[in-house]
């Protein structure tokens, strides 16, 4: 039996989606593109084109939710399912797109650059609490036209697990799907076997952009699959009650596979996003506040109740160095998540609203998630009696220890953490330096880094990547990109 979290009657969920479906009808969705405006016309929707705006009917966005899998698989460069999106499955992976990183040293936050994302994705690569990759951070060095597969280039490079990934340009989104296309065997293997899903974001409230939009289409006629990042923000581009932002979200993200599905029927989508409540004393958005990792939980909740993959940002905080608050902050968020069966859990290493990423954090937070995926593994019965055959020959003495089955099945039973975690005693301790949470994550990812090694990847793909990365890069007018060793 696998614990879960629910916070929502099925009542609630039905009431949500019903005010979901009338806010597609009016106020209707802001719709920035003629491609798409076109495609909902077609199926019937009612398109006021000065305005952009289109109101959708129910019947349309029906018809749209029987079209979507209810499950896919995400695969490794070597073509091996690593990844499920659907059911109840749960996954972990860094959070995207920082812009900072954290100097372990000074506490210091400066912008992150190419150095920083590789070192990111050789620890992610180290660490199996993490089923995925992500492009975590912006390189600052870079120009802006190349950011997004210049990410997903040294994330290729350096690393073999599935990639969460987005472009946020329109014609940028082609050549990364041929970069991936280049280690799945073509387009049409690659959408067969997908190595990576494309964040998708549409602008609170119900505005679907340019780009946004076209990357649905896109992604959609590629099957390579999209995740919808919908943020609401309530109390400021969303409703101040957690429910209606659900709501909210809800219309945004059943705009976006109407969309999405009328581009071809049958391509992969999840139901995803980013909402956070809004702090009305400081006019920040909270990532780790318990109301954002509620508002996650119920719109996960309503995903599954229409039977959808799932997606969220939590396990991330809202401090700006690690302390009580980033442990506190990521680890119940974490566990909400877990419990609540979303599919992939995004936003481990992430401090200051998701705008820093620390290194150390991200080992630590390795612990939380294996913690979080222990707990949802439920109570194990792996002995034909609970308990009663283990007292044979006990004779009330605590001489459990000497049991084969105690050998057998203790790191069955409990996850053993590594050293960042300390369960030793006070001798052991202080024997061991006094080291805090932080110097033992500084160790840890040192030790981690030493011990990376390159993935052992085909070199004619690794040439054909760099030769069509370097080509577009000379498109950009960038005349030569940053020199790493492979």
């Amino acid at each position: 039996m696998q614990p879960n979290i629910s916070l929502l009657t099925d009542e609630l969920v039905n009431k949500i989606l019903d005010e979901a479906f009338q806010l597609l009808v009016n106020p209707g969705i802001k719709v920035q593109s003629p491609s798409a405006l076109q495609l909902l016309e077609v199926a019937g929707a009612r398109i006021d084109r000065e305005a952009e705006v289109v109101h959708i009917p129910e019947n349309i966005v029906r018809q749209a939710l029987e079209t979507v899998p209810h499950e896919f698989h995400l695969y490794d460069r070597y073509g091996i399912p690593k990844i499920t999106y659907g059911g109840n499955a749960v996954h972990f992976d860094p959070g995207s797109s920082g812009v900072h990183i954290l100097d372990p040293e000074t506490n210091e936050h400066r912008p992150s650059n190419s150095n920083d994302l590789i070192r990111i994705v050789k620890l992610t690569e180290m660490l199996p609490q993490f089923d995925a990759q992500s492009t975590a951070v912006i390189c600052s060095e870079i120009p802006k036209p190349l950011s997004d597969l210049y990410r997903l280039y040294l994330v290729l490079l350096y690393s073999t697990k599935p990639i969460i990934t987005g472009a946020f340009a329109i014609p940028t989104l082609q050549v990364m799907v041929d970069m991936l296309a280049l280690f799945a065997g073509g387009r049409e293997a690659l959408a067969e076997k997908p190595q990576a899903v494309f964040d998708v974001c549409p602008s609170p409230p119900l505005i679907w952009s340019n780009f946004g939009v076209q990357n649905l289409i896109d992604l959609s006629r590629a099957g390579v699959p999209a995740q919808m990042v919908s943020m609401p923000l309530a109390g400021a581009t969303a409703p101040v009650t957690l429910v209606g932002s659900v709501v909210q979200h809800a219309a945004e993200c059943l705009s976006g596979i109407t969309i999405h599905q009328l581009a071809k029927p049958g391509s992969p989508i999840v139901w995803g996003g980013a909402p956070a409540i809004f702090d009305m004393r400081k006019g920040t958005t909270p990532m780790g506040a318990i109301e954002t990792a509620m508002i996650d939980a119920s719109y996960v909740q309503v995903g599954k109740f229409l039977g959808l993959p799932t997606h969220t940002y939590l396990c991330a905080s809202d401090a700006k160095v690690i302390d009580a608050q980033a442990g506190l902050e990521s680890g119940i968020s974490a566990i909400l998540g877990a419990l609540a069966g979303v599919n992939m859990i995004s936003g481990a290493g992430m401090l200051d609203f998701l705008a820093c990423f620390s290194l150390e954090k991200l080992v630590i937070d390795a612990e939380i998630v294996a913690m979080a995926k222990r707990l949802i593994s439920g109570m194990h019965t792996p002995t034909e009696t609970l308990a009663t055959a283990m007292f044979e020959g006990i004779n009330f003495k605590g001489d459990f220890l000497k049991q084969k089955i105690t050998r057998d099945l203790f790191s069955k039973e409990q996850y053993l953490p590594s050293k960042v975690l300390d369960r030793d005693s006070i001798r052991g301790w202080h024997q061991d330096g006094s080291l805090d949470t932080l110097d033992r994550a500084k160790t840890q990812v040192n030790l981690l880094l030493d011990q990376y090694e390159l993935p052992n990847l085909p070199e004619h793909q690794v040439n054909e990547l760099r030769n069509l990365v370097k080509n577009h890069a000379r498109v950009a007018g960038v005349d030569s990109l940053p020199d790493f060793e492979r």
